[in-house]
């Protein structure tokens, strides 16, 4: 039984780029596709698969020239034990705007520059460089 299935989701995509594996597969639900789906629009995913029958979904990583994977590192900020809530005026900026903060906010699952453009504050679920 997982206690924490986002941080299980950014550990097989860590594993997976760490590894230069072409794909990662997961158990989807909806917060895990939300965040994926940022991942794909904001670059540092090449597209994702989903198999209802199976109950499975692929992630495909992105990878620059010489194998280099897109993704240096993710950290998981929020956690079930403590949650970690910030408002649209103290979501971080990472590498001076190279990575990503993920939020879950009342507009739904977003990165952090849509919801400062937004003025949406929300829990801090990663940030993603």
């Amino acid at each position: 039984m997982l206690h924490d299935p986002i941080a299980d989701l950014l550990t097989r995509i860590r594993n997976a780029k760490n590894a230069r594996h072409r794909f990662v597969d997961f158990r989807p639900s909806k917060i895990k596709m939300e965040i994926v789906k940022v991942l794909h629009e904001q670059g540092f995913v090449d597209k994702f698969l989903m198999n209802e029958e199976k109950g499975q979904a692929r992630v495909f990583l992105k990878y620059a020239s010489n194998r280099e994977p897109v993704i240096k590192g993710l950290d998981r900020m929020s956690s079930p034990s403590l949650r970690r809530y910030v408002g649209y005026r103290q979501i971080p900026k990472i590498y001076g705007g190279m990575g990503i903060a993920i939020l879950s906010t009342p507009g739904g699952i977003v990165d952090g520059e849509t919801a400062r453009k937004n003025k949406l504050g929300g829990e801090l679920l990663c940030l993603v460089w």
